[in-house]
């Protein structure tokens, strides 16, 4: 059973890295896609009318596949005063607790956003005419890698895995002692 986690572990790491180059890019390209805006605006006197929509429409793609990356990785907004007053093994049960619900935030989001884009699809976005569905991509896909990712969280501590970064088993960290001097 572990090496099969272990596999998955390097498939999602796999997606995981996918996700962030993808990412990565889109914030490179909406950069340029400002700077051109704001170099056409001001030193041409003219306008791009597809770069605004083009720039936010990258950003939440890099937003919402960056979020999910962070919760994979274990870097995402937590609140984990309660875990330093329980016992140790009370905290991958709460981390468990804490994954389901970010399970069905993800599911929300996807099954909501494509809703939403089934709404939207035959509509136009204004300065880039295409279709309004694809607004709703960034949310179907970030919620869908939100449930993935979790899910893969859920069995690695089932099976006594430590959450990995980027498919890799992070190491065991040896308890230190310190000495009073």
């Amino acid at each position: 059973m572990q090496d099969g986690l272990k596999r998955l572990a390097l498939v999602m790491g796999g997606l995981a890295r996918i996700a962030l180059w993808i990412a990565g890019g889109g914030l490179v390209l909406m950069t340029v896609f400002v700077f051109a805006q704001v170099f056409v605006r001001y030193v041409m006197n003219d306008s791009l009318h597809w770069a605004e929509p083009a720039a936010v429409m990258i950003m939440a793609w890099f937003i919402f596949l960056g979020a999910a990356v962070g919760v994979r990785e274990g870097y995402h907004l937590s609140f984990d005063v309660l875990l330093y007053f329980l016992p140790k093994a009370v905290a991958p049960w709460l981390h468990t607790i804490s994954d389901f619900f970010v399970a069905a935030f993800g599911f929300g989001m996807a099954w909501y956003g494509w809703s939403l884009a089934a709404r939207a699809a035959n509509d136009l976005m204004p300065g880039l005419g295409i279709s309004r569905g694809f607004e709703f991509a960034p949310l179907i896909s970030g919620g869908t890698l939100l449930v993935l990712f979790s899910i893969e969280r859920v069995l690695r501590r089932a099976a006594g895995l430590h959450t990995a970064r980027f498919g890799e088993d992070a190491p065991e960290e040896p308890e230190t002692t310190t000495t009073g001097a």
